[in-house]
């Protein structure tokens, strides 16, 4: 495993929720931001929710409202809760470290359809 490990995706129905999580090997990590990236079949990869050390987040339009980031710094995790999906919601969704901990994740697939 790398330095950062997600878990949570799959499939669910329009209008599901899902949350996806981001773990850290070292707790320096939470001194960086880190952001969920996600790339669908055909398009370039996208930052949709992004969270500072301060915990001051940014979203995307199309999440907005939706989507919301935040982290436990307690377990060195960051989360991406993901209500009212939708079918344009659907892609490989990634988290990137900032900084001096600029790894990637491993991906996960979410997948929304009915």
């Amino acid at each position: 495993q790398g330095p950062l490990v997600q878990s949570g995706g799959g499939l669910v129905q329009p209008g599901g929720s899902l949350r996806l999580s981001c773990a850290a090997s070292e707790s320096r990590f939470n001194n960086y931001g880190l952001g969920w990236h996600r790339q669908a079949p055909g398009k370039v990869r996208e930052l949709v929710a992004y969270i500072d050390s301060d915990n001051s987040t940014t979203y995307a339009d199309s999440v907005k409202g939706r989507f919301t980031i935040s982290r436990d710094n307690a377990k060195n995790t960051v989360y991406l809760q993901m209500d009212n999906l939708e079918p344009e919601d659907t892609a490989r969704y990634y988290c990137k470290g900032r900084g001096d901990f600029g790894y990637w994740g491993q991906g996960t697939q979410v997948t929304v359809s009915s």
